[in-house]
């Protein structure tokens, strides 16, 4: 009976995890007790986004409004303060439960035609603990409709090693960041990070840093990019696959209370902010097509 539906609950060695019916959300994972990611109670309301999937598209489209194939589309304004849509259809929506086993659970959502995405997907995320391995979430795509769909997808999970920011070390080695306007949308193409607040290449301690940006020039390795969140003797580390060309971070400095700047969230995507207006590595999904993605959180 909680506001976010029934909770899935999977264990694997010292990890467990808890997936939610709402948005086939993780609402937590915790490795011997201790929190990886930001938690929120299974009875509120998802703060910030708190580890929600984001398709058919991640991050924004300005004013909500796109054109397709040479059709005009308008989607709802979801973000009203900046005028944007954000985080595409699904993070609230009921998601159904298919498999569920001891150490993974996949959950099944169906977007059907609306007015400003006229189209029908099928999605399926598993996630899937392994004592050793820790997290791996798999997220797929399958036109199941008629006509080719605009598609792009991501997570929303906030790395957490119990300690503000300030205190913590972030590794990444992405080479570029996206600049945005005053409203988060693109403003140029993707610069060098070198030289600026951006550059997280080096590690070191992250200070006071605020960043809400999206990365690309990402360094895969054995097919995998890693960010690394270190503090208090704790390391907790996300991977993402080749299918995400580009990684948001975000500070959660407008987070409430306590909360404010204690988790990074780390965003794997497979496009940029707004994507579905600059066509940049936006993915078009012709009938009977799927499109699959994974990445993973993992206590090192």
């Amino acid at each position: 009976m909680t506001l976010t539906g029934t909770q899935h609950t999977i264990t694997a060695g010292p990890y467990r995890a808890v997936v939610t019916e709402q948005g086939g959300t993780l609402r937590s994972l915790t490795r011997g007790g201790r929190p990886l990611v930001l938690e929120h109670d299974p009875d509120d309301v998802v703060p910030a986004a708190f580890g929600q999937l984001l398709a058919p598209w991640p991050n924004r489209i300005d004013r909500g409004v796109y054109v397709f194939e040479g059709a005009e589309q308008r989607t709802p304004v979801t973000e009203p303060e900046r005028d944007c849509a954000i985080h595409g259809l699904v993070r609230w929506e009921s998601w159904t439960a298919g498999e569920h086993g001891d150490s993974s659970v996949t959950l099944r959502h169906r977007i059907l035609g609306r007015p400003g995405y006229p189209y029908r997907l099928d999605l399926a995320v598993t996630y899937a603990l392994d004592a050793e391995r820790g997290l791996t979430a798999t997220l797929s795509a399958t036109n199941s409709g008629t006509r080719n769909a605009p598609y792009g997808q991501s997570a929303h999970p906030y790395l957490t090693v119990g300690l503000p920011l300030d205190k913590c070390t972030v590794t990444f080695g992405a080479t570029h960041y996206q600049p945005v306007n005053d409203r988060l949308i693109p403003s140029g193409a993707p610069v060098p990070v070198t030289g600026t607040r951006y550059d997280l290449t080096a590690g070191g301690r992250f200070g006071d840093r605020r960043i809400d940006t999206a990365y690309t020039g990402l360094p895969y390795g054995e097919g995998r990019v890693w960010v690394g969140l270190s503090g208090g003797g704790r390391t907790v580390g996300l991977w993402a696959d080749e299918n995400h060309p580009w990684l948001q971070l975000y500070t959660a400095d407008d987070l409430p209370g306590e909360k404010a700047r204690t988790g990074l969230a780390v965003e794997p995507m497979t496009c940029p902010p707004n994507a579905f207006n600059t066509g940049v590595d936006l993915i078009t999904l012709k009938p009977g097509d799927t499109f699959s993605g994974s990445w993973g959180i993992i206590s090192l």
